[in-house]
């Protein structure tokens, strides 16, 4: 089958959760580790502290000692220090970049955003969720980020043309779905809209190389050394 053409050439890389498969996921450390192996964008899941203060980490909820609390109950200062608050990110890695957040919480978004505009990096962000009709409500809170539908083909009850259809007359700017989800028609689909294509838990070279030739706009890996090399069409350094 021939290669499908990219809306963005390369695609975006996305550090899922950070370097995940080479440093603790969702840490500053991860992060910055990332971009330093070639992560051309970085992804991570927000929620917002008890003080509003939007933070990154990937289920929402911290122990302490044998107890369990959601995020949302738990003032920043209390929280453990692995846990970086969104700001903490830019400052340490910059603001030019695609950062893809899963708003895990919508009580979050406001924070989010706020974050990103004292940073000026509203107009690199993307904000991604299951529900595409709460993400379309976001619209104009949130004019200068990039809103995503996140899901499987699975839930595209509609058929993929409607929901294109639906996903472009709200505003909406991508559809990130999972690695085995996409073909080449379903890009050409979806880039007929206008819409960007997202691949997520591409974690194989092969997974890498085949999502790359279907014409996604962007992918998502835990392992940032596999995913550069595929995105520069190299050999994999690791399997």
């Amino acid at each position: 089958m021939a290669r499908v053409a990219s809306l963005r050439q390369p695609p975006v890389g996305f550090a899922h959760r950070g370097a995940r498969a080479h440093a603790p996921e969702n840490t500053l450390e991860a992060f910055a580790l990332a971009l330093k192996l070639g992560a051309t964008g970085l992804e991570s899941d927000v929620w917002v502290t008890a003080d509003g203060v939007a933070v990154l980490d990937h289920d929402g909820v911290v122990r302490r000692g044998v107890r369990r609390r959601p995020i949302a109950e738990v003032p920043r200062d209390q929280l453990p220090e692995h846990i970086p608050s969104l700001a903490e990110l830019y400052d340490r890695c910059g603001t030019d970049l695609p950062l893809s957040l899963d708003v895990k919480d919508p009580a979050a978004l406001e924070p989010t955003l706020a974050a990103a505009r004292d940073a000026g990096a509203e107009e690199h962000l993307w904000l991604c969720h299951p529900d595409w009709e709460l993400v379309a409500t976001w619209r104009r809170r949130a004019e200068g980020a990039k809103l995503v539908d996140s899901t499987r083909m699975a839930k595209i009850k509609e058929g993929p043309e409607r929901r294109a259809m639906s996903l472009r007359d709200a505003g909406i700017d991508c559809l990130n779905m999972h690695e085995s989800d996409w073909t080449g028609g379903l890009t050409t689909l979806f880039h007929r809209f206008g819409l960007e294509c997202f691949g997520w838990d591409a974690q194989l070279p092969r997974t890498l190389r085949q999502l790359i030739d279907r014409g996604v706009d962007g992918v998502y890996s835990d392992h940032v050394d596999r995913m550069v090399d595929a995105l520069a069409g190299r050999r994999p350094r690791s399997i």
